[in-house]
């Protein structure tokens, strides 16, 4: 397992019709908090302020076509203009499973990235997949 320091982070926090809504800083746009979003953009500040990823080269919830099918990833690093690390979040009380495992799998045959990683905010595993799978022990730096 991959240990993750989430760094504290000022996040912009509202109210909106009786919803609590956190300004996601990439896409430039206020959401609902869900337990993934959170997840999501705790991950997101972790990779930038932590592993020096540049916020221009980091995609959320960007559109891929699966299998004739429109789904999301939860977030894209980019390097070179190509994938280099593609992350699914679940939210905290989801387990990571094979079927976690599965799902970014099929999200790497449609966008061949060098790095995989999954987390729910508490557990974070992550593989590098080029030039040959093998699990890593950290997040790399960008």
């Amino acid at each position: 397992m991959i240990k993750v320091n989430y760094p504290p982070f000022p996040f912009k926090i509202k109210q909106a019709n009786d919803k609590d809504l956190i300004f996601d800083e990439i896409r430039k746009k206020w959401l609902i908090i869900t337990p993934e979003e959170w997840v999501r953009q705790n991950f997101i500040q972790y990779l930038i302020q932590e592993k020096k990823y540049p916020p221009s080269l980091i995609a959320v919830e960007k559109t891929i076509v699966l299998n004739g099918l429109k789904k999301r990833c939860d977030i894209i690093i980019y390097k070179a203009e190509k994938p280099w690390m593609i992350v699914e979040c679940k939210e905290q009380n989801v387990p990571l499973s094979e079927k976690t495992i599965q799902q970014i799998l099929q999200y790497n045959s449609a966008l061949p990235s060098t790095y995989l990683v999954i987390t729910n905010g508490n557990s974070c595993y992550g593989w590098q997949i080029q030039p040959q799978i093998s699990m890593i022990a950290e997040i790399p730096f960008y």
